[in-house]
């Protein structure tokens, strides 16, 4: 059994949360959130860049706290986690990015409608990972034989990522869809931003509704590989949140700025798979050799910026579709 600690007081703790509620409240109630609203990709860039500046203004503080009450040396070694955490997080959650357009395409759904759903599909995400960040925390602190778990999970997962990344999921064929589309009654088209409507006296679910489940349902499955991931690089649950709650909510104005351009992105899966089995591997050898946490910092953002450039040089040379 191992003991697993964390540099984070409770008012520290206590205080990241109210940031995380008065951010969504300030999108919800001040900046439209709750309304129609077709997301611009001079706006989506500016929230990019905003949250971007939040984490990085995060990681600074946290260094400047640490450097204060605990020495140098940690204040270096907790922010560079926080970072590698942070750059982690974001590259596995642009995987989201595509099926969220997989989703929205499949379901026809409109523009000025996306932003709404999304939002709610953050707020469902940031309750269910917390809930499986505690558990995995509370796993590698009572098993710390769990780590080699899901080194070898990362690695076959990363694998499979390989295999499978040209291959486009059939939503048609989803069970979890069908499953919905069997147990509900469901209006045949959407009602604005409505989840749910009156008809003749029966409550309908709208295709809305289908697409805020179909997205907490993808944001799962790829919780279980996101979040085993940043366990290579630290095992401290503040670290392990913030990082993951950082990453979830700059992802939807990500997919807004990259939702267009995403076919042009065709090699970055292949790039996320890599860190996977990269990271997997890492895990697994740590009995034998031990990488400091600045190595997988610059490998991780090597395989994703060789991958992003490769994507952008073999798109410029594709022959445009002709149309008849």
């Amino acid at each position: 059994m191992s003991n697993i600690e964390s540099f984070a007081t409770g008012p520290m703790w206590a205080g990241f949360i109210a940031f995380v509620i008065a951010m969504l409240a300030l999108d919800l109630f001040v900046l439209g959130g709750n309304k129609a609203h077709r997301v611009s990709v001079k706006e989506a860039g500016s929230w990019v860049v905003a949250w971007m500046l939040l984490a990085t203004t995060f990681g600074a503080l946290l260094w400047w706290y640490l450097d204060g009450t605990a020495g140098r040396e940690i204040a270096n070694r907790k922010a560079l986690e926080f970072f590698t955490g942070y750059l982690i997080e974001q590259t596995l959650s642009v995987d989201n990015m595509f099926v969220f357009v997989m989703i929205f395409t499949y379901f026809a759904v409109p523009p000025e409608l996306q932003r709404r759903v999304l939002l709610y599909g953050v707020i469902g995400a940031i309750v269910m990972r917390a809930g499986m960040i505690m558990a995995g925390v509370w796993l590698v602190s009572e098993f710390a034989w769990v780590l080699y778990v899901f080194g070898a999970f990362l690695v076959v997962t990363g694998i499979k990522m390989l295999v499978m990344a040209d291959q486009q999921p059939d939503l048609e064929k989803n069970p979890f869809l069908r499953w919905l589309r069997r147990h509900m009654r469901i209006t045949p088209g959407f009602h604005g931003e409505a989840f749910f409507v009156r008809i003749n006296g029966l409550r309908y679910a709208t295709p809305m509704f289908l697409v805020l489940m179909m997205i907490e349902a993808s944001d799962l499955v790829f919780a279980v590989d996101s979040i085993p991931a940043i366990f290579a690089v630290t095992t401290d649950p503040f670290i392990v949140f913030t990082s993951n709650i950082f990453a979830i909510m700059g992802l939807r104005a990500l997919y807004f700025l990259l939702a267009d351009m995403a076919e042009r992105f065709h090699l970055l899966k292949y790039g996320l798979a890599l860190v996977l089995v990269f990271i997997g591997g890492k895990m697994l050898a740590m009995p034998w050799f031990h990488m400091p946490v600045q190595w997988s910092l610059l490998i991780v953002a090597s395989i994703i910026l060789i991958s992003v450039i490769l994507s952008l040089k073999l798109s410029s040379h594709k022959p445009s579709r002709s149309v008849s």
